[in-house]
């Protein structure tokens, strides 16, 4: 304990102050790369189909909605905001954690 009974705290060092800004940039940056994948792999093709006698529904074999480039993106987006969410928790753990101490 210091003065006036508050904890001693250790100033922030150069790597802590580096991975702070670091980490959430990476998430971000993960967000808008994949963001961009996605939107630029998107796929315009289309159809439209007129059964109005047959009692069976319409359905394409082997159709995808979704691209593997835009899959990719989606993919991205998400580690970018695991990352960001991994950092919010960690950073919110250790201030509540010094406080305590």
């Amino acid at each position: 304990m210091g003065e006036n009974n508050t904890p001693d705290e250790r100033p922030p060092s150069r790597r802590d102050r580096v991975r702070a800004a670091v980490v959430p940039l990476l998430g971000v940056t993960a967000v808008l790369v994949g963001c961009l994948v996605a939107y630029l792999n998107r796929d315009f093709t289309g159809w439209f189909a007129y059964a109005p006698l047959s009692n069976k529904p319409f359905s394409v074999p082997g159709a995808a909605l979704i691209t593997q480039g835009t899959q990719i993106g989606l993919a991205i987006m998400v580690a970018g905001v695991l990352v960001l969410a991994f950092w919010a928790g960690y950073t919110v753990g250790r201030r509540v954690s010094s406080g305590r101490q």
